[in-house]
Order: C-alpha cells, then structure tokens, then sequence
C-alpha cells in the first residue's frame, strides 16, 4: 500500500507499507541513491523476510526517487533535508518509536536523522563505512559526485567516468528522472556528522566486497556501542545476500 504525504518545504514524498498494522515498531527503510523503496527492498527479499518475522514495514521514496515528487532545482536535495522527511514520515505514523534501516545514500541519511531523533529505537546502516569519517557523506575518494552528475546529464555515454557509469546505467535501467537525480548528487553530504550524539543501539553493516563501504568497523567505532558486521557481496548484491538480511533480523529482534 502506498500513501503520500506533503512535507514542510511542499515537495510531495510517497511511502509504502508491508506487512502486519501491529507489529511492534515499525521498521522504516530508506533505500540508496537513483533507486525505490521497491527496487533497493522489497525485490531483494528484505521485506519479505521482515514481514514473516511479523513486523510492520514502511519504506519511504525518498525525494526526487520513487514514486515521489522529481524538482529539479538542487535547493530542495541534500541528505540533510532528506533526514527533515524521515522525521515528518515517523510523524505521519503517529507511532511513539521506529527500528530504522539505511543503505548508501540512505544510510548517511539516517544517520544525519539519528543524531537528532530521539524516536529510534535502533538503528542499521549498510553500504557505508569509514568515508563517513572521511568525507563526511558518500565516499568520492571511490567515485566522486561530480562524475555522477555529469553521467547523469550527458547525452554521449562514452564520456563518462568508468566509476561513474554504473549510476548512469542504473538510473536509466529504472527509467528514473535523471536532471532530478543530477540535482541530488551535485548537493551530496559533506560535512562532519555528530556520530557521538547517537542514542539507538547501531549496527553498521557492510558487503565484504564494496569499496564503497571500506572499514566499517572505524565508522562503528565512531558512534557509542555501535558494532560492525560484513555480508558476501559487492555494493549492490550484498542486500540479496542471505546473511544480510539474517543480520538486520536479529539485530532488530
């Protein structure tokens, strides 16, 4: 089922939902970039698995992806205004606390979220690791984002960066709005983070082939009682590995 509600600054966001109304606290998912809730959870198995163990499940479209509403003009992107939605999504839900699940894009996302709501009950972070630390949001010592947002806007394949051209083909694969997208990557997160400030117990949860997500274990390190885990797979097939969804599983249990 999807409902869609209208956030602080007008922009329209859709949000979907799995799975039994009383399942304890909901689990709120928020995919990756150029991707949905559909494509980055429910085509994986994720929520399939989560709706057997018994919870309720919602995954959000972040702006600008989805089902949601595509501006294009770069001030209303930004992971930071996309952590404001997640905030006014558990407001929509009307429920007292929420287990909350990132991956890559989504991931920093929920971690900007996490530092200032005190609704989560726990918390899991995949597809990221120590450029967090780093660089503050996505790794652009692995790709950097203004490869992406040419990528994304060029007519002539061939002149995009090879480490750019996976976006590329992604976006255009999901048939996603590709000047929307460009206006979210030329924004990206990059300033510190406050990991300190994190009150829900984390799980940091990493492919053991993506360099997208390298060291883990430094950026665990970084947020109080946080732990680290590593699942089979690159930055865009550890979410079908069963071990990662074993590991959301009984982190969230």
């Amino acid at each position: 089922m999807a409902q869609r509600f209208e956030t602080s600054d007008g922009v329209g966001v859709v949000w979907h939902e799995w799975g039994p109304e009383h399942g304890g606290p909901p689990v709120v998912l928020h995919h990756g970039f150029a991707v949905g809730a559909k494509t980055n959870w429910a085509a994986p198995g994720v929520v399939a698995a989560l709706t057997a163990a018994g919870r309720r499940v919602v995954g959000i479209d972040a702006r600008g992806h989805g089902e949601s509403d595509k501006p294009h003009d770069q001030a209303f992107y930004g992971e930071d205004r996309m952590a404001r939605d997640l905030s006014e999504l558990i407001d929509q839900l009307g429920v007292p606390e929420v287990d909350l699940v990132g991956y890559s894009m989504g991931a920093i996302v929920s971690l900007i979220c996490a530092t200032r709501e005190p609704r989560l009950r726990r918390l899991v972070i995949g597809g990221v690791g120590d450029g967090i630390l780093a660089q503050g949001g996505v790794d652009t010592r692995v790709v950097d984002n203004h490869d992406i947002v040419a990528a994304l806007l060029t007519d002539d394949l061939s002149t995009i960066a090879p480490a750019a051209l996976g976006f590329r083909l992604l976006a255009d694969a999901t048939g996603a709005d590709r000047r929307a997208l460009a206006a979210q990557a030329a924004v990206v997160h990059a300033s510190r983070i406050p990991l300190e400030e994190i009150k829900a117990p984390t799980l940091v949860l990493a492919g053991d082939n993506d360099p997208l997500a390298a060291r883990p274990e430094h950026l665990a390190a970084a947020i109080p009682g946080a732990k680290a885990a590593l699942a089979p797979g690159d930055h865009r097939s550890v979410v079908a590995s069963k071990e990662f969804v074993a590991a959301i599983l009984e982190f969230l249990a």
